[in-house]
């Protein structure tokens, strides 16, 4: 039991935080401003006024904020060693537990747990040590404990030897892997990974069958679920503020800079993804070119608008992914191509505004992971289109357990099969893809950010 106390009642863990620190000039001098985080864990948090959000320090400006003290209220940022954070995040967290639960090994080749992975692992514990340390330090008595996702696997069970009297919960935004794929892992790291998470008093996930993966986990390996209870809450979309935000004066720029890149009278398909390895880009462009090159009456009557963000590039397997992927479109726009026809728009610069002015064009959302927790994409794109949109959904997506009935399925793997889905939306009668989008949209937002994580504290403190 920790000597002292903080005052917080309620404590959120992440790896990132609301705010991050860059070298600028400042109102106050220091030379750092701190830039405000969006994504759909800031808006969640919102709806609770009086918690701390221990996160950590991901750059030089962070870590440069923390050593000066320069802090915002309601944040503590952990200045973890540049080089174990190294270690824990891209070595272990991105590289091992992604690949894991995402099934992204090629196992002929990998993956291999030798002395590296040994010595990487070491650092993952310190840094989800680090973070137990902190919120048993900051945790008034008995106060709400919610960590969040893989990079704090470990949190919940170090937290509790520190803190008993806390109420501990963690929610998994990824899917769970299968046991037969999870006992890949060395065996005494596959049950340290239970048994940290099991600390909790309540373990949730975005959806059932993610749940009962871990649990089946938990069972074949350990025998059980020492008593914590397992919850599911699917993330849904926030209508009010995509409603809102894609009607902005940036939005509407967007929209007429598309428009003129597409052309007049021609249908569109749409993707917004990160260039993360489970997002299936490359096959998603296979079978926009098997399209093509299977049914020509759709040459120049049919646009792919492919917004594809770099993301993880600190790793040299997610910086050929992408240039994978812009290899194909240019495949792809130089063997279909024509003076007045460009068939993939592709654009690799992270843009929101631009996001979503795609979201209101799209005619077809595709939406292709080979695995995915949820896929907030598949939930905002019928919110924000303009016309109504089919989605053509891999059913190995979290959000495929709340969509699937509305929207045409395809196996992630199957490129003929998602040929056939896209023509089959893109040829949808109006009517039907309009009431289709109007069920899309009201299952997508029944649990809206703010109402997801009420009902995590709820079902906490219950």
């Amino acid at each position: 039991m920790a000597s002292t106390h903080g005052a917080a009642e309620v404590l959120v863990a992440s790896n990132r935080g609301p705010v991050s620190y860059v070298a600028a000039d400042s109102p106050d001098g220091s030379g750092i401003e701190a830039r405000r985080g969006g994504g759909g864990l800031v808006s969640a948090l919102s709806v609770v006024e009086d918690k701390l959000w221990v996160c950590a320090a991901l750059g030089d400006g962070d870590r440069e904020a923390v050593r000066r003290g320069i802090t915002e209220p309601g944040v503590r940022m952990l200045a973890i060693d540049p080089e174990v954070y190294a270690d824990a995040y891209n070595g272990i967290a991105n590289s091992v537990l992604w690949f894991v639960h995402h099934m992204l090994y090629q196992t002929p080749l990998e993956p291999s747990f030798g002395p590296e992975f040994r010595r990487q692992w070491a650092s993952y514990e310190a840094y989800n040590r680090a973070f137990a340390e902190a919120l048993a330090q900051e945790a008034a008595p008995g106060a709400t404990v919610v960590v969040q996702d893989y990079h704090l696997a470990l949190v919940p069970g170090m937290l509790r030897e520190l803190r008993d009297d806390l109420r501990i919960g963690h929610f998994s935004h990824t899917p769970w892997a299968p046991v037969d794929y999870f006992r890949m892992l060395p065996d005494d790291i596959a049950e340290q990974l239970l048994r940290g998470m099991l600390g909790a008093d309540r373990l949730a996930f975005l959806t059932r069958r993610w749940a009962d993966t871990f649990t089946e986990c938990c069972t074949r390996i350990l025998g059980g679920t020492s008593g914590t209870r397992i919850g599911v809450h699917g993330l849904g979309a926030d209508a009010d503020f995509l409603r809102e935000r894609s009607h902005r004066a940036d939005v509407e720029d967007r929209l007429a800079a598309l428009r003129e890149q597409i052309g007049e009278d021609r249908k569109v398909i749409v993707r917004v993804d990160r260039t993360e390895l489970s997002k299936n880009i490359v096959r998603g462009l296979r079978a926009y070119e098997l399209l093509l090159e299977t049914r020509p009456e759709w040459h120049e009557k049919v646009v792919h608008v492919a917004f594809a963000y770099p993301s993880r590039q600190d790793l040299a397997v997610y910086r050929d992914y992408t240039e994978e992927v812009s290899r194909v479109a240019e495949a792809i726009n130089s063997r279909f191509g024509t003076p007045g026809w460009t068939p993939v728009v592709l654009h690799v610069k992270d843009d929101f505004a631009r996001s979503l002015a795609a979201y209101r064009l799209a005619d077809v959302a595709l939406v292709n992971p080979i695995r995915d927790g949820m896929n907030l994409v598949a939930k905002e794109v019928p919110v924000v289109s303009d016309e109504g949109c089919a989605l053509v959904l891999s059913r190995e997506a979290g959000a495929h357990e709340e969509l699937g009935e509305d929207a045409v399925s395809v196996n992630p793997y199957d490129i003929s099969g998602t040929c056939a889905a896209l023509a089959a939306a893109l040829t949808m009668p109006d009517e039907e893809r309009a009431e289709r989008t109007k069920r899309l949209a009201a299952a997508a937002t029944a649990l809206p950010p703010g109402a997801w994580f009420l009902e995590q504290l709820e079902a906490l403190r219950d």
